[in-house]
């Protein structure tokens, strides 16, 4: 297919679902960037991240739910082409909230294409995942050819219904539209690779904060196991191709859209062992890369015991105290099975060709990663955490509280090391004394080196000390 840079893109309307988010809000700006007349962001969150560089671009910003179809009516209207990015239960706890993920995944997707329907709008892309084709069986440079893989035997709600949602989007391919007598709907899906790049906050974020605190003991499968990875810019590139496939009036077509029905495959084509590629990126940040392997049939039962968990915690899946899991049963099979895929008929169809490398996107990805780490607070591993939270808690127990209960024990084991009350009562001070002094030279100094997380480091040195100082000290230096 060869059509010029902004075919079908200047002096269009555009709609982006989920176009706060990471992918959307670069699409958007690409949209803006190629001469769309209007670039519509619909999305949940009204802000994020990104919502202020939107709306400097000139990106319209609309707040709704794709699960409320007056909503999504309210948005789309107008539009020529719609680039429907918006779902739910990727990773983490979203993945057990079984009933948004559906509601937002399928129903969401129902309502965006009737819209588009009753509205006229002609051309839709859907970004779908490799997950409706992939459920833990080995796949090696697969191609669009593969079946679905069955909706029953989906580990986790996100796979099973981003699965229904693409065969609802590509069976609407070709339905005419009410308001465009001749015209008619057309369709197709983007089956990307893991989305990584400046600003991505799902996978990497998370993967970064187990590592921060040593909660990275183990990777997950042999050595020889190769997954697809994608970056951003690829991705924007491939949905922006995407759209000119849908184009009905290309001279050569006959009024039929090369891409129209079709689903693609695209990433950077360049399959790597999940944690090979998290490597540079821990090591650029001072983190520990795991270096005990956990087998796949462990690793499922390990994520099956935590799913169990967290079920029971369904409540409060939504709170922002309750941490995310270690791991779940399709995350295991996500990077503990060789699952990676051609992209040849992207390519061929669409003349989708990566434009940025995967080491240079490893290399932007490092330097935004460097960049916010220098921005927070940073601190030491959960060892030492627990070291000092529960010591100074035995110690405040076994000087101050009356005896009873677990304090016996704990005023026998001061004892035992200190001698006497007088000396425990002592130690306890001196070590307040001690956290207080630190706290104090920690939020001094912050004022100078990190006025931002000022505050921050005087909490978290006065609940460490030592531990968390030699971290404001080497920033200093």
């Amino acid at each position: 297919m060869h059509l010029s840079e902004n075919e079908g893109i200047e002096g269009a309307v555009f709609v982006v679902t989920g176009g706060v988010g990471f992918v959307g809000a670069a699409l958007c700006k690409e949209l803006v960037r190629r001469g769309a007349r209007e670039v519509r962001s619909f999305d949940l969150r009204l802000t994020s991240r990104w919502s202020r560089d939107l709306k400097d671009h000139g990106v319209r910003c609309i707040r709704g739910d794709v699960a409320c179809k007056a909503d999504v009516e309210r948005s789309l209207r107008g539009a020529d082409c719609v680039f429907h990015l918006a779902s739910y239960g990727m990773s983490g706890k979203q993945m057990l909230q079984f009933g948004r993920v559906d509601e937002v995944n399928i129903n969401g997707t129902c309502h965006v294409l009737e819209a588009c329907v009753e509205l006229g709008i002609g051309r839709l892309v859907y970004v779908s995942t490799y997950n409706v084709v992939y459920g833990g069986k080995e796949i090696v440079n697969g191609n669009e050819s593969l079946p679905y893989f069955p909706l029953d035997e989906h580990l986790d709600s996100y796979g099973r219904s981003k699965s229904i949602a693409e065969q609802l989007v590509l069976k609407s391919n070709g339905r005419p539209l009410k308001k465009k007598k001749g015209k008619n709907l057309y369709t197709c899906a983007i089956r990307p690779a893991a989305i990584y790049g400046p600003g991505e906050d799902r996978h990497l974020p998370r993967i970064v904060s187990l590592a921060k605190l040593g909660l990275l003991p183990f990777k997950v499968g042999e050595p020889t196991v190769k997954t697809d990875w994608i970056y951003v810019d690829n991705l924007v590139l491939a949905l922006v191709l995407a759209s000119m496939g849908l184009l009905d009036d290309i001279p050569g077509t006959k009024g039929q859209p090369v891409a129209a029905g079709q689903p693609y495959f695209v990433s950077d084509g360049s399959p790597v062992n999940t944690f090979e590629f998290l490597r540079p990126i821990l090591r650029s940040l001072d983190y520990d890369v795991p270096k005990a392997s956990l087998s796949v049939p462990r690793a499922l039962s390990l994520g099956k015991v935590i799913g169990a968990v967290y079920t029971l915690l369904y409540p409060w899946l939504d709170k922002w105290w309750l941490p995310q899991p270690f791991i779940l049963p399709a995350e295991v099979y996500k990077v503990g099975v060789t699952h990676y895929f051609s992209f040849l008929k992207a390519r061929e169809e669409l003349g989708y060709v990566p434009m940025v490398s995967p080491r240079e996107g490893v290399a932007s990805t490092i330097a935004y990663l460097q960049e916010r780490k220098r921005k927070s607070l940073d601190g030491p591993t959960i060892n030492a955490w627990v070291f000092s939270i529960i010591g100074m808690a035995s110690l405040f127990a076994a000087a101050c509280l009356p005896e009873m209960g677990p304090v016996r024990y704990l005023r026998a084991l001061s004892l035992f090391f200190f001698r006497s009350m007088w000396m425990v009562r002592f130690v306890f001070a001196a070590a307040v004394s001690a956290h207080v002094g630190e706290a104090t030279y920690a939020w001094r100094l912050a004022k100078r080196v990190d006025p931002a997380n000022a505050r921050g480091w005087f909490w978290q040195t006065f609940a460490l000390g030592i531990f968390s100082l030699r971290f404001l000290l080497k920033r200093a230096n």
